[in-house]
């Protein structure tokens, strides 16, 4: 009816467009708006499409008992990884049989595929981690995964596998106190990863479609004790117009070319006391032109910071490029959460904090009941509700804006380490045991 509208208009107006031209701008506004529903719908990296672990849309739970779940299904081993979502499909990594292994759901809770990869590496902290902590991304095209072993594939959407590789082989194993844990990230040509621990680090960009390394930047700084060990999550931004990289850990905040891994910029100056034991966990947030950073950690007492760094510029930017810092407050596992131009950091211990990412200004602080289970899951915020689920499974919802108000708090009677997952409507939760699906 709208087509035939819009010719009578053109008709009127005098336009003389012909059949094929109006034919063709209205295939584009059709795919136009498939995509734009398309990219509501689909959390295709472990921190969402914005890297922000955040949703603007949707109609989300509130409260809920594990009895109430619109579906469960049972998993084959325990992963720590982030389901992403794509075109109506779950995708998530997980131990099947001590194999690292891929599974794929629908939103009825069917298992559409699993696809095993090869041996697993055993977790070296058998309560706490697993095999499989890094989370899969898709670009559109294919799923890409990583795992505690080292081995690195891609698969496409039937759960084939168009290459694996194990890059234990070429650069050994990780050495890391604690179990690998950052996630790999996409670009329009390559697949990118970041390796920090007792050895040599870097960052790398493989071709997406063959696997084969096309750049690796080396990336080793002198660091106190287990501070060159790193978990966080390399994040995309542009720079003077080009697609760039910004990884943290080991001190320092790296920004590199995201088409040949060349250093643009580096800061230091986050831990002036050489402080031990600071292993970058939480990955930064980016907003509009500033990088906030979570420094140290805050299980234990004034070893939390924070920071906002400008990005931009070449060469040391320490002195130059720091917009605030705070000794006051950080996290230690959870990731930071930006919405509306506001950050929320999720304490260790159940405080939650809201900023002004530009200048660092606490808005408001809050506390969720406090309990001698810790948070190692990063929160999300959907449509303006929080998210934040504790180690032992109880799964907080508040809501977030001018002010904090706990909404609710809903036990899985099982372990959460994972972060929930809020797309379509629902709320994905992976437990220890089972995949989740919540609608309100």
């Amino acid at each position: 009816m709208w087509i035939m509208r819009m010719l009578l208009f053109l008709f009127h107006r005098g336009c003389h467009l012909t059949v094929g031209v109006f034919l063709s701008m209205t295939i584009l506004t059709l795919v136009n708006a498939d995509n734009a529903v398309t990219s509501s719908s689909n959390w295709p990296a472990w921190r969402g499409a914005s890297a922000n672990g955040a949703t603007a849309s949707g109609e989300y739970p509130v409260k809920w008992t594990v009895d109430e779940v619109d579906w469960k299904v049972a998993l084959p081993g325990k992963g720590g990884s982030t389901p992403i979502v794509w075109q109506d499909v779950i995708y998530l990594t997980t131990p099947s049989d001590e194999e690292d292994a891929v599974m794929a759901i629908d939103f009825e809770g069917k298992v559409l595929w699993q696809t095993r990869l090869g041996i697993a590496s055993a977790p070296r902290h058998r309560s706490l981690g697993s095999s499989c902590n890094s989370s899969p991304v898709t670009d559109g095209q294919s799923i890409f995964v990583y795992y505690r072993s080292g081995r690195f594939a891609s698969l496409d959407f039937n759960g084939t596998v168009q290459w694996s590789v194990d890059l234990t082989e070429p650069f050994g194993p990780e050495k890391l106190f604690w179990d690998q844990g950052s996630s790999p990230v996409v670009t329009d040509d390559y697949v990118i990863l970041t390796r920090m621990h007792e050895g040599e680090s870097w960052i790398a960009g493989f071709d997406k479609k063959s696997g084969v390394l096309k750049w690796r930047e080396l990336r080793n700084f002198q660091t106190p004790r287990e501070n060159n060990n790193g978990y966080s999550t390399p994040l995309l931004f542009k720079q003077s117009g080009k697609n760039a990289v910004m990884v943290w850990g080991a001190d320092h905040l790296t920004a590199h070319d995201a088409n040949g891994g060349n250093v643009l910029w580096t800061c230091g100056g986050f831990n002036p006391d050489g402080t031990e034991y600071w292993p970058a966990i939480a990955t930064p947030i980016i907003y509009k032109d500033i990088a906030v950073i979570p420094v140290g950690r805050d299980d234990r007492s004034g070893q939390a910071r924070i920071h906002g760094i400008r990005l931009g510029g070449e060469g040391d930017i320490t002195d130059s490029h720091r917009a605030w810092k705070r000794e006051d407050l950080g996290v230690f596992v959870p990731t930071l959460a930006e919405s509306k131009g506001r950050v929320y950091l999720l304490r260790n211990r159940g405080g939650v904090a809201c900023l002004n990412p530009t200048t660092g200004a606490t808005i408001w602080s809050a506390q969720l009941p406090k309990h001698r289970a810790p948070y190692y899951s990063s929160p999300v915020i959907a449509n303006g509700l929080l998210y934040a689920a504790r180690e032992d499974g109880v799964d907080f919802v508040a809501r977030v804006g001018e002010k904090f108000e706990l909404l609710s708090e809903n036990p899985m009677n099982e372990r959460i380490v994972a972060s929930p997952v809020p797309v379509r409507d629902c709320l994905l939760l992976r437990g220890d045991k089972h995949l989740f699906c919540i609608k309100k």
